[in-house]
């Protein structure tokens, strides 16, 4: 555990050589802790050492953990941390799910859209979303097909709680980040796509990809969000 600062310092300056490789400010990419299998304390850890930004792959998880870091942060005086929801979410795990996260990463069905627009208008609330798309066409991960994408975001305009902000994909295991290239370069192109459709109310704020094996191949391909866990808390990677 006493390697996590470390940790996460390495991975803070390999963010920022790889920022100015595709000509960015490191400040522009937001790194994502992914704490899936964490303790309560080695996530405490991390945020101590400088993490700022939590991401959970399953609501019960990210209930055992929230209040903890809640009560952890507020009696250390920090600024709270964002929770972000980057693996699968079932529909019925909506409800609580929009209690903790501030950005959903993983959309990927109209009905599951619709639920989260019902649950965030009864809160009176506005949730952010990214449609997650399935980039690699490998049948074992979610996610919608790029040619599908239009049609989608052309429907989501008639749900009101929900605010398109951008798209997420998640590259092919592999030891070689290079394979992931042209599965985020085309996640890039289709924000630009989406962008320049100009649909009403939809951002393509967010491009969420890359992990501890690719996230430097991610970010010369434009991710400004990068979801990585594994880099930061194992003693070797």
């Amino acid at each position: 555990m006493n390697r996590i600062p470390e940790n996460l310092a390495n991975v803070k300056e390999r963010l920022a050589a790889a920022a100015e490789r595709s000509g960015r400010t490191p400040d522009s990419i937001k790194l994502i802790t992914v704490t899936k299998g964490r303790s309560v304390t080695e996530i405490q850890t991390a945020l101590a050492a400088g993490a700022t930004d939590i991401g959970e792959n399953r609501v019960q998880e990210a209930q055992q953990k929230y209040e903890p870091i809640h009560s952890f942060l507020t009696a250390s005086g920090s600024q709270m941390c964002e929770w972000h929801l980057v693996g699968h979410l079932q529909r019925n795990k909506v409800k609580p799910a929009l209690e903790m996260f501030s950005l959903i990463h993983s959309v990927d069905s109209l009905r599951l859209l619709a639920e989260i627009a019902r649950r965030a208008e009864v809160r009176k609330e506005q949730t952010d979303i990214l449609i997650q798309i399935n980039t690699t066409g490998e049948a074992s991960k979610f996610g919608l097909d790029s040619k599908d994408v239009q049609d989608f975001v052309e429907k989501s305009l008639t749900y009101s709680g929900v605010r398109i902000v951008g798209l997420m994909t998640m590259g092919m295991l592999s030891s070689s980040p290079e394979v992931n290239r042209p599965a985020f370069a085309s996640l890039r192109m289709l924000s630009d796509k989406i962008m320049a459709e100009e649909f009403p109310g939809i951002t393509m704020q967010y491009l969420s990809m890359g992990m501890t094996n690719d996230f430097e191949v991610a970010i010369e391909e434009g991710a400004n969000l990068v979801r990585i866990g594994r880099a930061i808390f194992e003693s070797t990677v």
